[in-house]
């Protein structure tokens, strides 16, 4: 049976459970005025679950378990006694079977992927079969034991709660499991490169070239400043110096001057800007910024500017982060107490006063806040500065000269054809780290500062 099909019978006996036993339940309530702790329907989704759950589990288990099963099924056939050893060629010709076998393929490089190709398809049919029946089994005798147990007097609203509040936890609990998955991966691959590097050499190193490496001292050629300064200067100094205006400006302008009709077109119209893909930005810098920035320097006597230059990316990518602060920027003036606004145009100050000496001081946390955030995601940008920033480390206030970033660096260490286990590949992971606890110490001062402002006001 198909995994669709077997999911609309698993479905089917769920539909029926429900509507027995809510029918069961109601039959309990005529003719009486007793309190009951569950309603029908509750007593309808016990046996629902009871039906389903055992039954999903019972399929994600052996999703995961049956491939080897089948795999050992095949390897028992007398087809399989000419494989070669365990290593990459036995599973190349297993895998070249299984996708045979599965329809996934019209052709095999080796013969016996041909030959094992039946043996696949005959164990692969076996164990399916044995599951869809296990499966029924399991969904037919989990909603009959949960049917047997709807009496009057039993509580099957908080049996159905505490699923549903176990489901709950689970759900909330999935980004904290990522989290540390991330965190553990990082530690551990960074940890070898450490063994490789000293990590002294790469934080204060200065000269990055994972091109050429030297194995007698590859702390040498993997001194990160460079980086950290490009991802810096790009990410916190151009790209805020061309958001904070324009966000804090847009954002004053939306609370303080625009009228509300202007206002519900101006906003949506403005955080368009966030849902472009990054993509989009990354070709707008490459092929529309660049050049103008590069033919800009030109015309100021910069020849040797660059087409991927630090001030290309930082400015595109500044445009792409103006939602975020003015966001930010328009949530904190508008949490500031109407009556502090209103005591100070009643004193005589001008509307452009009371913001600059009443509105902005008293937002300012929460403005603060937002750019804290606002610079933790531009330093965490990628695609941008893949397509628009260069590759070359340097150390450099030119905007107009080459600069790289962390991020663009991962990519390019992680795409090229060094050994996993080697210095240049492993840098990515010790990059990736740093970047993380850069980002999560911003995130975590970011909150603090909005959360002391929320209290202020609340």
């Amino acid at each position: 049976m198909s995994p669709l099909a077997l999911a609309f019978v698993i479905a089917a006996l769920a539909l029926i459970g429900w509507v027995t036993a809510r029918a069961r339940a109601a039959r309990f309530r005529r003719g009486t005025t007793r309190r009951f702790s569950s309603l029908p329907q509750h007593h309808g989704w016990f046996v629902a679950m009871g039906t389903l759950l055992p039954a999903l589990l019972f399929l994600t288990l052996w999703h995961l378990t049956s491939p080897a099963l089948v795999t050992e099924a095949v390897l028992a056939t007398p087809g399989a006694a000419t494989l070669p050893p365990p290593g990459l060629d036995r599973a190349a010709i297993l895998a070249e079977a299984r996708n045979l076998a599965a329809g996934r393929a019209y052709g095999a490089f080796h013969p016996l992927s041909e030959q094992l190709a039946p043996a696949y398809a005959a164990a692969q049919a076996h164990y399916d079969w044995l599951a869809t029946a296990a499966a029924l089994l399991l969904a037919f005798a989990g909603g009959t034991l949960s049917y047997l147990r709807v009496r009057p007097g039993f509580s099957a609203r908080t049996h159905v709660e505490r699923v549903i509040m176990g489901a709950l936890l689970g759900a909330s609990l999935i980004a904290i499991v990522t989290t540390i998955g991330i965190i553990v991966s990082l530690l551990f691959e960074s940890a070898r490169f450490f063994r490789i590097v000293p990590l002294s050499d790469f934080l204060l190193g200065t000269h990055w070239s994972p091109q050429a490496i030297d194995p007698r001292d590859p702390g040498a050629s993997l001194g990160a400043v460079p980086l950290f300064w490009g991802t810096f200067f790009i990410g916190a100094v151009i790209a805020m110096a061309v958001a904070i205006p324009f966000g804090l400006m847009s954002a004053i302008y939306l609370t303080q001057y625009a009228r509300p009709a202007t206002r519900r077109w101006v906003k949506p119209l403005l955080e368009i800007l966030a849902g472009v893909p990054t993509v989009v930005y990354g070709y707008f810098a490459a092929l529309t910024v660049a050049p103008a920035v590069r033919d800009l320097g030109v015309a100021l006597g910069v020849s040797w500017a660059s087409s991927e230059s630090a001030l290309a990316a930082g400015a595109v990518m500044g445009v792409m982060i103006i939602p975020f602060v003015s966001s930010m920027a328009d949530d904190s003036l508008s949490a500031v107490p109407a009556a502090m606004r209103d005591g100070s145009l009643a004193m005589g100050a001008t509307s452009s006063e009371t913001i600059r000496q009443v509105l902005l001081p008293a937002a300012l946390p929460g403005v603060v806040g937002g750019v804290l955030l606002a610079v933790s995601r531009a330093i965490g940008e990628t695609m941008i500065v893949v397509m628009a920033a260069s590759g070359v480390a340097t150390l450099t206030l030119n905007p107009f000269a080459s600069a790289t970033t962390v991020t663009k660096q991962i990519v390019d260490l992680l795409t090229g054809e060094a050994a996993f286990d080697s210095a240049k590949t492993l840098a990515a992971f010790a990059l990736g780290l740093t970047l993380f606890v850069i980002t999560l110490l911003l995130n975590v001062v970011a909150l603090i500062v909005v959360r002391r402002y929320r209290e202020a006001y609340e």
